[in-house]
């Protein structure tokens, strides 16, 4: 894989960028496409993403220059910087950010929240899919070094100098584990879509097979700065993958027990409404 897809002068196009683009606009087409199934108006749900990826990204960069304020404060020209601008910035930063946007416009669009999740689930998996290969093709993300067969062995001095990728090692294909695994839960939620039971059901779902998903993959992670904790022995992201199944086994249980007791209220209003 050449993370740089080609070159034109001093105009450089990475694959990165062309994947995740990509997988943001087939994702969030997906969305649209359902949102009346849903009774969401698609325009409004485009209007959610488009607007919402812009607050993600400068929120990541925002995170990514609080947390290396020092460096910043030092050289405060580097904050428009090419590398900066370039960076894709700090994960938790863009989630905070795109979640705390998603809460403002379904405020005030007056749009159920669970039910916009429920419609943004599978196209977030099949977003995040995409955009894995545009890790794999840059390099980063990558995973600790391997004997195993399949691992993969990177040779790119461009993925070296962007992400630190050791070269001519074999290390696991972590970013196609993800991939993998994205497009199989993509798979999974359009088949638990046509059969939904109550709101927040696909976003449960989803939160439950990303937070198994990405927890399991950390273990296999070798690229730094991934907020090792308890000496080293867990990642920041195993916490929030452990807070997002337990977010959803929550989803899962208040809906189920909610359409039990909806159900036989329902047959009760029918026997009573039947003639003897």
């Amino acid at each position: 894989m050449d993370p740089v897809l080609f070159e034109f002068g001093l105009f450089t196009v990475y694959t990165y960028g062309v994947l995740v683009a990509a997988g943001f606009v087939a994702g969030l087409w997906y969305a649209y496409w359902q949102a009346p199934r849903a009774g969401l108006h698609p325009r409004k749900i485009w209007n959610l993403g488009i607007y919402g990826i812009l607050v993600a990204l400068a929120a990541s960069k925002l995170w990514l220059i609080f947390s290396n304020l020092d460096y910043y404060l030092a050289y405060p020209h580097a904050i428009f910087s090419v590398a900066t601008i370039e960076s894709g910035g700090v994960f938790y930063g863009g989630v905070i950010g795109g979640l705390a946007w998603v809460l403002l416009y379904t405020h005030f669009q007056k749009m159920p929240f669970l039910s916009v999740l429920d419609v943004s689930a599978a196209g977030v998996a099949l977003g995040h899919g995409i955009g894995r290969l545009g890790c794999f093709a840059a390099g980063c993300c990558y995973g600790k070094p391997t004997s195993m067969p399949w691992g993969v062995t990177f040779k790119s001095s461009v993925a070296a100098r962007l992400s630190g990728t050791p070269l001519h090692v074999a290390l696991h294909p972590t970013q196609l584990y993800e991939s993998g695994a994205e497009f199989l839960n993509f798979l999974i939620l359009i088949w638990l879509g046509a059969r939904q039971r109550f709101s927040g059901q696909l976003i449960g779902a989803y939160f439950i097979l990303y937070g198994i998903e990405r927890g399991t993959i950390e273990f296999f992670r070798g690229d730094p700065g991934r907020t090792m904790m308890f000496h080293d022995s867990v990642s920041l992201m195993q916490l929030v993958s452990a807070g997002l199944i337990f977010t959803g086994g929550f989803l899962w249980w208040r809906g189920l027990r909610r359409a039990a007791a909806i159900q036989p209220a329902a047959s009760g209003a029918i026997s009573t409404a039947s003639p003897s």
